[in-house]
């Protein structure tokens, strides 16, 4: 038996797999998220190991033979959290997380050096982890001094299972610390942020064995002899669930926040799209992706001004497809990455009438989130990624018009997977086996069962086409908004 654990920002997900990676069970847990301050978002570390207990007790209450026969562990994990320890491994302030912008000065004056981008094939966004570090150096340096290692956050568990400070490649590129294509941290790139050498975990990759589950945590009911994998950063890792490895592979992601990723066989950055090109959870391979920071969150928000639950809003569409309304929606609530690396744009409706209520309201929602989408699918074709088709995973296209209105705006059948276990918490379960096995990730992190195939609709591509064109017109008006 394998176990796959997907660290995400809401919650932990626990799935158990055989060898033949069947999923056996599954258990989640909930945590919150604090947002102490406008565009900040933290998260207490003890949360995940709350929340990793609770999914393990749950499985172990369900399936106790097959976690005494578990031989891998392997997590997932939000990228670019700032977890700082100190020398007695005591965590010294909550984790900043990916979402939170606070660090955009920071950010700024980093990526305005030419290393930064060299170095690194990256934007320095205001999201990653080595411009939070600059913003603690300067807003709370009795905090930085006592710093003695920078984790990210599945890193943290990984720690606290096996004691070693270590980390992989594809949550590493996200720091803003690492030479991306020479797959180790960069000297001069942790200068510019005031950080040492010795102060970041060693470097292993993805399927790499960290070590033995330490007898302190024997109260998880894991075998002595299990092993842990070092896993990924979540897309990255999503990616091995999905059997997004090279060139022509990729998914579309409606969760939270959106994801369009496509496997290259290649290093080959463009950090003036704004898109990231970061290192696989695997040897030899990375990835790029664009980043839409509210995708469903969108709908989330649009949820509690109305009182409706996001079911509700979209089922009162109906189940048809229908071209662009006059109601448009700019989904930058949190700032925007693809393309435009903004942290302080901020989202609006325009082209509303006195008679527009929360079902008008609920499409220009869902198009604008996927013209979000459109712009990081542009974006990657300028970089010579390739998507002739994609998977459509994540919470959102579970809504059959929401897949549709998005193959129709990109232009490409979109793939969704049959029902079950797949994603992080499966590619975590895969990187698990392929660690302990030695087997080659090409074998094991293959494509998963389709449902269905989802078509763009021919009739309202044009439609779509020309409203997406006026969305891209529309950035710099609103930037220039006071």
């Amino acid at each position: 038996m394998y176990l796959g654990f997907d660290l995400g920002t809401s919650g932990a997900k626990a799935l158990l797999v055989d060898d033949e990676g069947r999923a056996i069970g599954s258990a989640d847990a909930h945590y919150d998220v604090t947002n102490a301050a406008p565009g900040w978002s933290e998260q207490d570390p003890a949360d995940w190991i709350g929340g990793m207990t609770a999914a393990m007790a749950a499985l172990r209450a369900a399936h106790p033979e097959a976690i005494a026969a578990v031989r891998g562990v392997a997590l997932s994990g939000h990228m670019h959290g700032a977890v700082l320890v100190d020398a007695t491994g005591a965590v010294l302030r909550p984790c900043i997380l990916w979402n939170d912008t606070r660090s955009h000065v920071e950010a700024a004056a980093m990526d305005a050096d030419p290393l930064a981008r060299k170095i690194s094939g990256n934007i320095v966004f205001p999201g990653f982890t080595a411009p939070k570090l600059a913003w603690v150096a300067t807003h709370e340096p009795d905090v930085f001094a006592k710093v003695d290692k920078v984790m990210l956050p599945k890193d943290y568990v990984v720690w606290w299972l096996t004691g070693r400070y270590v980390t992989e490649m594809s949550d590493a590129a996200g720091s803003g610390w690492l030479d991306v294509a020479g797959r180790k941290w960069s000297d001069d790139l942790l200068a510019l942020g005031g950080m040492r050498g010795d102060q970041m975990p060693d470097l292993v990759e993805g399927t790499d064995v960290v070590g033995a589950v330490q007898s302190a945590r024997a109260d998880l009911g894991l075998p002595a002899n299990c092993q842990v994998v070092a896993g990924g950063a979540d897309n990255a890792v999503a990616a091995c669930g999905v059997g997004a490895l090279g060139q022509g592979d990729g998914f579309v992601s409606l969760g939270t926040s959106g994801v369009v990723l496509a496997g290259r066989d290649r290093y080959a950055p463009d950090a003036g799209t704004a898109v990231h090109t970061f290192c696989h959870a695997v040897p030899k391979r990375w990835y790029q992706m664009g980043v839409v920071l509210a995708a469903t969150d969108s709908l989330n928000w649009l949820s509690r001004i109305t009182g409706q639950t996001q079911g509700a809003l979209t089922e009162a569409l109906g189940p048809t497809l229908t071209a662009p309304g006059s109601a448009k929606f700019y989904p930058y609530l949190s700032g925007e990455r693809t393309p435009h690396n903004d942290a302080d744009i901020r989202g609006g409706f325009t082209g509303l009438d006195i008679g527009a209520g929360p079902t008008a309201l609920t499409h220009a929602v869902m198009t604008g989130v996927s013209f979000a989408l459109r712009d990081s699918f542009e974006a990657l074709k300028g970089t010579g990624a390739t998507l002739e088709t994609a998977l459509a995973i994540g919470g959102g296209t579970k809504s059959d018009l929401w897949t549709k209105m998005l193959a129709t705006t990109l232009n490409i059948p979109l793939e969704r997977p049959e029902d079950g276990a797949f994603g992080a918490a499966l590619g975590a379960a895969r990187i698990a086996m392929c660690g302990v096995t030695g087997d080659d990730p090409a074998t094991v992190m293959t494509k998963p069962p389709i449902a269905d195939i989802i078509a763009p609709d021919p009739t309202l591509t044009s439609a779509y086409d020309d409203a997406y064109n006026a969305f891209t017109t529309a950035y710099p008006k609103l930037k220039a908004m006071p």
